[in-house]
């Protein structure tokens, strides 16, 4: 079981004393992710590609940090991994590689649930080839995907299935592995937007078999940059939109102009707390990953110790929201599927609009989000869009049942004063 005291400690944000619930929209940032951007910027910093030392040094550091990104996705090899500013940056240029390979009447399945970044890129290259697109609605009353509409919406015509591993607005985790297969039994591509599922449950491209997967590193106590990853040979075929003189070869020819690599080199120490939670704390799960070995064990346990926590602390999530009169949790609220969800949590409060709730609450030192955090469908289904979205609170391994009965003590008050 993690120790929070020692975990907090490796989070100098958290001395501030404010609860930081804020984390579905970013997390903060390790110790270990500070120490390596400082000493980048101090030692090694320069440009890709020189004869001299700085950049030798560079170059050698965000290799590194490549292979960790690899074996915190269980990539089959480094060059699979693509950095960029973010996952929206990331997706919108893939796409239009993927553009290139579309005819007019093929058909791309997006789905209601998702984060814009995994919708606007796919619409916007449908409209460009004349392509068709087919969504797949939810499950109002529990927030899920319709399984048995997304059977249907894959064709024989479909070649994109874009699909979200976690939703960022309700905390639904979806069945991408089947997706995937379904995917693939038409001759489809899979790309999975894996943004909100990364900070809490461990990810295998390998055993997913997706195509594509894309996350961010400000979401797993890293800094802010996006990561891609497509399978080698895919990305080996696509054509690139870059500069002629760039490289040709996966990654750096879809790596566009000069990278953040103090970002990159942030990722790498963000990768290294993880790896040590797993080390420290993971033990108990080594059995469940016996094919793996070295930093992408660690990963694995890291990850899991971190899975099994959060699922306490959805636990006196989801009760205490549940004992507010007047406040609607929104997505899965049986107890019995929190393994269905991530500690992602939204609500309505009757009598006061989410932008009031989130700036009562900071007066209390507790850092939360409200609107629609750019998962557009899903708001404009339920029918929240127009009335100020929802209120969203996400805590992670770093945060306490303390922090979180504080948070239930300040909706409570907040409900009693219409």
């Amino acid at each position: 079981m993690l120790d929070t005291d020692i975990v907090r400690s490796h989070f100098p944000a958290l001395e501030s004393g404010a609860i930081f619930l804020d984390n579905p929209g970013g997390t903060q940032v390790a110790r270990e992710v500070i120490e390596r951007m400082q000493h980048y910027l101090q030692h090694t910093n320069a440009n890709h590609g020189g004869a001299f030392h700085t950049s030798r040094a560079s170059d050698v550091v965000v290799a590194e940090a490549r292979q960790a990104v690899a074996d915190f996705l269980n990539a089959e090899r480094l060059e699979e991994i693509i950095f960029g500013q973010n996952m929206t940056s990331l997706t919108l240029h893939i796409s239009r590689s993927l553009a290139r390979t579309l005819n007019p009447g093929d058909e791309l399945v997006v789905t209601r649930l998702d984060h814009d970044a995994n919708i606007a890129p796919w619409l916007l290259i449908a409209e460009d080839r004349g392509c068709h697109v087919r969504w797949v609605d939810i499950h109002a009353e529990d927030c899920t995907l319709d399984m048995d509409d997304l059977e249907q919406q894959i064709t024989s015509r479909t070649k994109i299935v874009a699909v979200g591993y976690a939703s960022n607005a309700v905390g639904t985790v979806n069945d991408v592995q089947r997706i995937v297969q379904l995917a693939h039994r038409v001759g489809a591509l899979c790309y999975i937007d894996a943004v909100q599922y990364a900070p809490h449950k461990p990810i295998d491209v390998q055993e997913l078999d997706c195509d594509f997967l894309a996350c961010s590193a400000y979401k797993f106590f890293g800094p802010h940059i996006g990561i891609l990853y497509g399978k080698y040979a895919l990305l080996d075929q696509l054509t690139a939109y870059k500069v002629r003189p760039a490289g040709n070869l996966p990654p750096d020819k879809f790596e566009t102009g000069t990278q953040s690599f103090e970002s990159i080199t942030g990722t790498l120490g963000a990768l290294e707390y993880l790896a040590w939670l797993g080390t420290t704390f993971g033990s108990e799960f080594a059995q469940h990953y016996d094919t793996f070995s070295g930093r992408r064990l660690a990963l694995k346990q890291g990850m899991a110790a971190i899975e099994a926590y959060e699922l306490e602390i959805s636990q006196a999530m989801l009760d205490g929201l549940s004992s507010i009169p007047g406040l609607h949790v929104w997505g899965i609220t049986d107890t019995q599927r929190l393994y269905q969800r991530v500690p992602t949590f939204s609500f309505t409060l009757d009598g006061w609009h989410p932008r009031t709730v989130a700036e009562a609450l900071d007066q209390n030192g507790i850092y939360i989000w409200d609107g629609n955090f750019y998962a557009l469908s899903i708001q404009q289904c339920l029918g929240l869009e127009a009335s100020g979205g929802l209120v969203r609170v996400g805590p992670v391994h770093y945060n306490t049942s303390q922090e979180i009965d504080k948070l239930i003590t300040a909706l409570s008050t907040l409900s009693k004063h219409k």
